[in-house]
């Protein structure tokens, strides 16, 4: 491609995307979107700028209108996670895990954490950040049948393992971790409780899930952009004398620069977070709930029905054993995006680990949806999509064009101070 048509050719591929988009329905529970303000944030000076260091402590000049920003996004971070201290220049959930791997364990030191296909995130073991930092990962026990940690064997392995850290979260992440039940042993053998919150922050925020921080974590972390609407980036948040520790393994420990746009734009979202978080996150696991209950009244295996399936964002199906349904996970998930709904195939308890391309299950999350004001009965009406593709076998073509005149109702921010629509592209030339 002549270097003179890339501008074009980015242009014109982006706005590929967001039309596309807005004639999908997008069920990936790592996923959010972002108002318009938010968007805008990003869009300015800030983008072109470093500030290596803390706020009114920085290493370069010309920071004066970044520290404002970052200072703003701090004290919201505290407020509404009743934080001691806050840190947001993590990148990344992955690098804020791994600025807690640093400030809190040393190579050799032993983590538990969940495994991978009970929902453990991959930065929880070898393969990514706790190798890094040189950690050996033990398996939380876990019970498949509640899709959660067996709280009398984590406790007791706990006692005998001694391990340096007891980590709670992940991405298959259906209902709250039992910190609570861990502080005592954990306490008896000198491990720190920390908690991934990256799927759930929104929820957390919004107060329709568990509270870590008071529940016997001493760090909270994870992403900005899952069921929390800001931008992507990390968080850290810890008691106040945990506060120099995780700062100095932040910077210089793992970032620099640390993307001040992308800080702009969660100042909004939290601002945002704090006026309409609980109203969203009432919705959010209420749509959740009832997407499990219609796909399971339509012959769907969705686990944990004795359980109401869910009490977060996600719903999790068992594709192998839906006894409807002649296709595979990896199947399903391409014929669902040819028809529009987006989604992804998943690992779970049964499977093994090496299998993650070929996986028994499919993780749902109703998060974005709810950001874009659908309810409980749009749930209905999205499980009725996917069961004539995945059960009646209807012809994928037919089903898109109903589900492209659906999704388009549903294309303006809510939960947002100025919403507007959610697809747009910004022009600035």
């Amino acid at each position: 491609m002549n270097p003179s048509e890339v501008q074009q050719f980015v242009r014109e591929t982006a706005l590929k995307q967001h039309n596309w988009m807005r004639e999908c329905i997008k069920l990936i529970a790592s996923e959010n979107i972002t108002s318009i303000p938010v968007r805008e944030a990003c869009a300015t000076d800030f983008m072109h700028r470093y500030a290596e260091g803390l706020p009114n402590n920085r290493l370069y000049q010309g920071c004066e209108y970044i520290d404002d920003i970052e200072n703003l996004c701090i004290e919201l971070s505290e407020d509404i996670f009743k934080a001691e201290h806050a840190n947001v220049q993590p990148t990344s959930g992955v690098v804020a895990n791994l600025a807690v791997f640093f400030a809190e364990a040393k190579p050799g030191d032993k983590l538990m954490a969940m495994d991978v296909p009970n929902g453990g995130h991959i930065s929880h073991w070898k393969v990514s950040a706790a190798g890094i930092r040189g950690l050996r990962a033990s398996a939380h026990p876990f019970d498949a049948e509640e899709m959660n940690i067996d709280v009398d064997k984590m406790v007791k392995q706990i006692l005998e393992e001694k391990p340096r850290l007891v980590l709670f979260g992940g991405s298959l992440f259906p209902f709250p971790h039992p910190v609570k039940d861990a502080v005592d042993a954990a306490n008896e053998v000198g491990a720190t409780i920390a908690y991934d919150g990256a799927h759930v922050l929104g929820l957390i925020a919004g107060g329709q899930f568990q509270d870590p921080l008071r529940e016997g974590a001493e760090y909270m972390m994870g992403s900005t952009h899952k069921t929390l609407f800001g931008t992507q980036g990390g968080v850290v948040l810890t008691e106040k004398k945990n506060a120099k520790k995780i700062d100095d393994k932040i910077f210089p420990g793992v970032v620099s620069n640390h993307h001040l746009h992308h800080k702009a734009g969660l100042a909004i979202a939290l601002a945002e977070t704090k006026e309409f978080g609980e109203a969203y996150a009432k919705q959010v696991v209420k749509n959740a709930k009832a997407l499990g209950q219609a796909l399971y009244e339509r012959g769907c295996n969705v686990l944990c029905e004795h359980k109401g399936f869910t009490e977060s964002h996600q719903v999790i199906l068992d594709i192998e054993k839906s006894e409807c349904i002649e296709f595979s996970a990896r199947e399903l998930a391409t014929m669902f995006e040819e028809a529009n709904i987006i989604l992804n195939k998943n690992l779970l308890p049964w499977d093994d680990v090496s299998n993650s391309d070929n996986p028994s299950g499919i993780r749902l999350g109703s998060q974005e949806c709810t950001r874009l004001g659908m309810k409980e009965s749009e749930m209905d009406e999205i499980a009725e999509f996917m069961k004539r593709i995945a059960i009646d076998g209807e012809d994928i073509k037919k089903v898109k064009e109903d589900i492209v005149e659906f999704a388009k109702s549903y294309s303006e921010i809510h939960y947002a101070f100025e919403g507007g629509d959610a697809f747009k592209y910004l022009k600035f030339y």
